[in-house]
This record gives structure tokens, sequence and C-alpha cells, in this order.
């Protein structure tokens, strides 16, 4: 496994170094596929995004894009929606061509032939260049909850109580938040070709610790499931960090 840790100062620092490495994939591959995640995490990185493409006139023109998830039962005008999400934080910012977005239909008759579709869809695209992953407070990835088993592909999975608790602050009130979600599967995500894990903040230090210096795999933390690719990139910032300095500094003296 190639595993480079990259820390930066604060939030900021962290969201411009995550966006310098898209950025630079999109130069070097200007069809690149890459897979978004959305939460507040990602939130700086599309910023320097959008800054990039109008400064330094990056061309998002033929790129493919692909999003971990998205709440079931909400419309894409819903203010809450991962896909009201990212045109606002993104899409309507920079010159992607919308017929290469795709994002799961959280509002699809046939839930089954969505995630089918979805996944078939992902398969044939040739596989996701870089994958943008955030990670949540119980460890999760995209919605890949903390359990006896996790999910290989595209499913339709049930919140943890965790993860509800954490996205209300999005809505006007606990009981408003969806209770299930389609999320890209473990299996798919590591697919990538490359994957880019964003953390920041204190309420991320202990999934992150737990990750970066146990070497191990467990369906109780997903995003240890990362140890078995071959290629991850950590940008995090100093408080998302602490304990694994902490760490580091208790073993040096």
């Amino acid at each position: 496994m190639r595993l480079k840790v990259i820390v930066r100062e604060n939030y900021d620092e962290m969201s411009k170094a995550c966006a310098q490495i898209i950025a630079s994939k999109v130069k070097e591959k200007p069809n690149a596929i890459l897979g978004l995640a959305t939460g507040s995490t990602p939130i700086g990185t599309y910023k320097e995004l959008v800054k990039i493409h109008k400064e330094d006139k990056v061309d998002f023109s033929k790129i493919t894009t692909f999003n971990l998830d998205e709440y079931v039962g909400l419309n894409k005008d819903n203010p809450n929606s991962y896909y009201y999400f990212m045109m606002e934080n993104l899409f309507k910012w920079i010159n992607i061509d919308l017929k290469n977005v795709n994002i799961p239909d959280g509002k699809a008759l046939d839930l089954t032939k969505e995630i089918e579709e979805y996944e078939s869809k992902l398969e044939k695209s040739g596989g996701v260049d870089v994958q943008l992953l955030g990670v949540g407070g119980n460890g999760h990835i995209a919605f890949n909850e903390p359990g006896e088993y996790l999910n290989t592909k595209t499913s339709v999975v049930e919140l943890s109580e965790d993860t509800i608790k954490a996205n209300s602050r999005f809505f006007n009130s606990l009981d408003e938040v969806p209770r299930k979600a389609i999320s890209m599967g473990i299996g798919s995500i590591l697919k990538s070709k490359e994957i880019i894990l964003l953390a920041s903040g204190k309420s991320k230090s202990k999934a992150l610790f737990e990750f970066l210096t146990k070497d191990r795999v467990t369906t109780y933390l997903p995003v240890t499931f990362l140890h078995l690719h071959s290629n991850v990139t950590v940008i995090c910032d100093k408080d998302a960090y602490s304990l694994v300095e902490e760490e580091y500094i208790c073993r040096k003296n």
C-alpha cells in the first residue's frame, strides 16, 4: 500500500492542497473520471477548484463525475439533496458538461433498478481516476456505516444515529434528516485508481488516529478498508491529526 499523509495548518490550507492535486490530474488527463464527496469537509476544496478554473483556466468540460451518495426521498431541487449541493458548490461555477455528471436519484420509483444501473455505469466508465472521500466521526466513508457487514456495491443503506445527528445541522430539525441513502459500496470505492481522504477538525481525530496508527481492517470502522488500496493520500488539518501527533510524541519520548 502507498499511503501518503499531508498535514496542513488549517482547513483552508488543507483544501488548497487537495484542490491542487485534483486540478493537476485534470490537466494531465482532461477526460479524467472524478469521484466526488459531499458534506462540509470538501466545500473548501470545491471553492478552490472554482478559483483555479477561473484564474488558471483549467478546463473541466471533458471530465466525468460520480458522486458517492444521495439521500433517499429528496428531490434534486431540495436544498439538502446532494445534487443541489454539488450544483451550488461546484458544477454551476465551472464549465462541466452536466451530461457527464452522475449522482444517484434519491427519488427513483424503483431504487433497486437505480442502484443496479448506477453500479453498472460506474463499472463501464473504465474506473474512477481520483476518488475524493471524507470520513465521519464514526469512521464511515460515503454512507458505509459501522456494523457487522459492509456492502461491496452501490446499495440502499440505513443511516446510523450518529450520522443522522451529525447531519441534522444541515436540516431544520432532526426529524427532517432522511433515514436512508443510496451509497457507493466499499468494493466500488476501492476500485478507484487513486483515493484522497480529507479530514478536518477534532471530531475526526479519533477515526483518523485508528486508521493511521493501526494496521488492521474492521467493518466497525469502515475507513480502515482503505488499507486494502494501493494508492491513498490523506490530507488533513492539524486538529484532525492531533491524536496521531500526540502518539508520535509519546513514542519519541
